[in-house]
């Protein structure tokens, strides 16, 4: 059941994509028809949230029972009643799993309007109230204490402060407007805080918003994968190489216990302060972040004994993360893809480049893996089989847990080596509406592989550096 529009591209994006998933090694394994199927699905479900909310604990603070509890009690205060559960995760034991309700189709809107932008959209269909940033225009009138209906304004063609909107603009939903039309407008007045808070949403989904900010990271269920797929030890070193925001690097230190290093670069200063304070809060104290560009992290010489930044000397490092920048096709809910086609395919060589640092700068007996958040060929199957041919010294590994489907066809990888690698595929679930009613009937294991299925588009690929190569 499609309640949103397909995502859209710019028309050489459009034609590009078409011709990934329209392959000629996939129509010869699927036919044209699923093939066809496959594609038609995966532009729907990108427009829509994942049908389920994924929270990683901080085990480092807490146990998952104990946090379990605290956010039952927290969704209950939000939620006035509705009961929802909260479900722990059977391979990934460090996880919590919340349905989403919805998409609700019975709301009345209302006259006053508030248009907000594509990302704050986005965030209100995943559970958030709408913050004053994101606001590009109200209805004339609108007062504090208003009931609005919000839209999102996909295209960006809105304009700031207008007081009435004809484009195309997507409904997410019912609030209240905490400001008047003047605050929040006015060159005087604030320009954080809360805009409105939302009563009514379309997706029914917890908000996060300073709950439980120490115990509880939102964070997408493929990314919290690749985190147990490097599987980091205690008392290792390990190499975070594009790490902002610190999703992924607060997992593994969490998942080593603290115990060890973990170096975490990034190349926006503004990032690595907010992982900075990610890590401060979450209490984790062997996490070391540095603002460093990771293409240059390789260094020839030896380095001064008190410098403990990078660069740093090949084979410094136990396992490493390489989530690289990337295309992003696989978040979720995006309606309008911005990029283009010049932007899209600019990913594949910066990826290269850090890869091959990385892989210098593991060690004989390492892992790395690779991981991107995008759907294309070229900047996930396409690597493997590049880096293969590339580096000899590089061997496929099997993935635990393997939560995703097998690798695409298209980059002339053989069938078990596409069994190796890992690709979530939002086409592989049905896009389906979830009222309260069908969530009473839902058994658990139904709802974790719906969790398992509609998800973000996600690749990873793990490798091992063998020795004496």
């Amino acid at each position: 059941m499609s309640f949103f529009p397909k995502i859209s591209f710019q028309r050489e994006v459009e034609e590009y994509l078409s011709k990934v998933f329209r392959n000629n090694e996939l129509i010869t394994a699927l036919g044209t028809k699923e093939a066809e199927s496959k594609y038609q699905s995966l532009l729907s479900h990108l427009s829509h949230p994942p049908a389920i909310t994924t929270v990683r604990v901080n085990t480092n603070l807490a146990s998952v029972k104990h946090v379990k509890k605290l956010l039952l009690e927290e969704i209950q205060k939000q939620f006035k009643g509705i009961s929802v559960p909260v479900l722990e995760h059977p391979q990934l034991q460090d996880i919590l799993l919340i349905p989403s309700i919805g998409p609700r189709q019975d709301l009345k809107k209302h006259e006053s309007e508030v248009i907000v932008g594509a990302q704050c959209g986005y965030a209100v269909l995943r559970g958030a109230h709408v913050y004053v940033p994101g606001i590009i225009s109200t209805s004339r009138f609108v007062k504090a204490g208003d009931l609005v209906s919000v839209y999102s304004d996909i295209e960006g063609k809105c304009k700031r402060g207008a007081k009435e909107f004809e484009g195309v603009k997507v409904f997410l939903g019912n609030g209240i407007s905490e400001l008047s039309r003047s605050d929040i407008f006015s060159s005087h007045s604030r320009t954080t805080g809360l805009g409105v808070r939302m009563t009514e949403p379309v997706y029914l989904s917890p908000s996060f918003d300073s709950v439980l900010p120490r115990h509880l990271f939102l964070q997408n269920l493929p990314s919290v994968v690749v985190s147990h797929v490097l599987n980091p030890q205690p008392g290792e070193r390990i190499l975070d190489m594009c790490a902002a925001p610190g999703g992924k690097t607060t997992h593994l230190a969490a998942l080593m216990h603290d115990e060890g290093e973990v170096i975490a670069m990034d190349k926006i200063a503004n990032k690595v302060r907010k992982l900075k304070q990610n890590a401060e809060l979450l209490q984790l104290n062997c996490i070391k972040a540095f603002c460093y560009d990771g293409t240059k992290a390789l260094s020839v010489e030896k380095k001064e004994d008190k410098q403990e930044g990078p660069p740093f000397l090949p084979e410094s490092f136990d396992r490493i993360l390489l989530d690289a920048p990337c295309s992003g096709m696989g978040q979720r809910p995006n309606m309008a893809y911005s990029s283009t086609l010049k932007e899209v395919t600019s990913y594949q060589p910066l990826q290269r480049k850090l890869f091959s640092v990385a892989v210098k700068l593991l060690k004989p007996g390492g892992v790395l893996v690779y991981s991107t958040c995008t759907i294309t060929l070229s900047e996930n199957e396409e690597q493997v089989a590049w880096a293969l041919e590339t580096f000899p010294c590089l061997q496929l590994q099997p993935q635990e847990p393997h939560i995703g489907g097998e690798g695409m066809r298209g980059a002339g990888l053989a069938l078990h080596q596409l069994k190796l690698l890992q690709r979530f595929d939002p086409s592989a679930g049905t896009l389906q509406g979830t009222d309260m009613e069908s969530l009473q009937d839902c058994r658990e294991e139904d709802l974790v592989s719906l969790a398992n299925k509609d998800c973000i588009g996600f690749f990873i690929a793990k490798f091992i550096k063998l020795k004496g190569k």
